[in-house]
């Protein structure tokens, strides 16, 4: 039977709201409002840059709107999931599972995304481009700062906090009436979020407007071999190795990446992988996968399983050795990897963190100028897009792939 056939329960017949067919007509044109956001925010970079450059603030404001929704949302399922778990062993497998499948698929990203640097060559370019780029300094940072990172991961403490108040519910005599007032606060934070993504065109437009307007075009095409470079590595990896992993299982990839096309337009939208993983889990698990699966993973996964991150740090690093003549060993480029595997853990899935490990991960390798950051500063915006949906992807894939493996509770 196929993964997206579920069992009907008697609630899934009840008709909609008038609320909910009007969120439906809403996102039907999503995907292209988005595509008109961008090509509308281009022209308005170009055209009118000063007004482009006073855009940035819209964008991070939404997102200083949603982050608030996420955490909580993310807490009260874990809390509901464990709370309700009647076999507690049941988790500890899916957890062992995931932790396997995290490390074996991250490094495979990374070393990916290191070979597709090796292959193309993004930073063989003229450097003569490279004056006219002025971001911020980027400030070196220190060889273990990559743990002072991780430690600061917030998704993990909220995971390890609500594990540990799920397991007290579970455990608690009046449990089943705590688990329905959670439950139902759940469902309001979810519906007030798919509202608010509805503005997602509107963030795509102003952040697309300011970076064009910030840098302009003529700056942007000499490092347009490195943007494309990145996400062509994505594709590729997308439709090779996540579709191979699918394939194992009978699962098309064209027919689950369109189930889950609107998380995948929210996150392009919004650059950030974090802010859609409610609604993700909320889509997998009314697409049939396991709830503990869904929840365990997803939640874990967006610290531990980004894909799309992980593609970036290893084809960024090769760009800059490449644009300050550096080569690396075999042994030096193995120990990359590693590197990599760590800084990446606390790229959470949030817009701009994703620079911040390479920040962390450059300045571990040590044979690599810092000032080099500077270049990819000015298309950041661009690859944060493609991380999200790389990202997102990623985490909807470990979530079938760990439900789906042979004896998986």
């Amino acid at each position: 039977m196929s993964i997206f056939i579920k069992k009907i329960r008697p609630e899934d017949l009840s008709i909609p709201t008038k609320t909910e067919l009007n969120l439906h007509k809403l996102n039907r044109y999503l995907s292209l409002q988005i595509l008109a956001a961008i090509v509308m925010g281009t022209l308005c970079g170009v055209c009118f840059p000063k007004l482009s450059m006073g855009m940035q603030w819209v964008g991070t404001s939404f997102v200083t709107v949603i982050e608030p929704f996420v955490p909580p949302v993310i807490f009260l399922s874990i809390v509901s999931l464990f709370g309700s778990m009647e076999n507690l062993r049941l988790a500890g497998r899916i957890t062992i599972r995931a932790l396997v499948y995290f490390i074996l698929v991250s490094s495979t990203a990374i070393i990916f995304g290191i070979c597709c640097g090796l292959l193309i060559k993004p930073g063989r370019i003229d450097r003569t481009f490279l004056e006219t780029i002025s971001p911020p300094k980027v400030e070196e940072s220190n060889y273990h700062e990559w743990l002072n990172v991780v430690l600061q991961n917030s998704m993990l403490i909220i995971l390890v906090l609500a594990i540990v108040i799920g397991l007290f519910i579970n455990q608690y005599k009046y449990r089943n009436k705590v688990l329905v007032v959670i439950d139902r606060i759940k469902l309001i934070l979810l519906k007030l979020l798919r509202y608010l993504f509805l503005l997602a065109p509107v963030i795509t437009f102003c952040g697309i407007a300011y970076t064009v307007g910030r840098y302009g075009l003529e700056t942007l095409v000499p490092i347009g071999k490195m943007l494309a470079g990145t996400y062509i590595s994505m594709f590729l990896f997308v439709f090779t190795v996540l579709a191979s992993l699918l394939a194992a299982f009978k699962v098309n990839i064209f027919v689950f990446l369109g189930t889950i096309k609107d998380e995948l337009l929210y996150a392009m939208g919004t650059s950030s992988s974090s802010s859609v993983i409610p609604l993700l889990m909320e889509k997998l698990e009314g697409l049939g996968l396991k709830q503990p699966v869904v929840r365990l993973v997803t939640v874990t996964g967006n610290s531990l399983n980004l894909n799309g991150t992980c593609i970036y740090l290893g084809i960024s690093v090769m760009f800059l050795a490449q644009l300050n003549n550096v080569s690396f060993t075999f042994s030096e480029l193995c120990n990359i990897v590693l590197i990599i595997l760590l800084t990446s853990k606390g790229a959470s899935g949030i817009p701009g963190t994703g620079f911040l490990a390479l920040v962390t991960t450059v300045s571990s390798i040590h044979k690599i100028p810092v000032e080099g950051l500077a270049v990819l500063l000015s298309i950041d915006r661009f690859m944060s897009e493609a991380r999200a949906i790389t990202n997102t992807i990623g985490h909807s894939v470990a979530a079938l792939v760990v439900s789906k493996l042979k004896n998986s509770p």
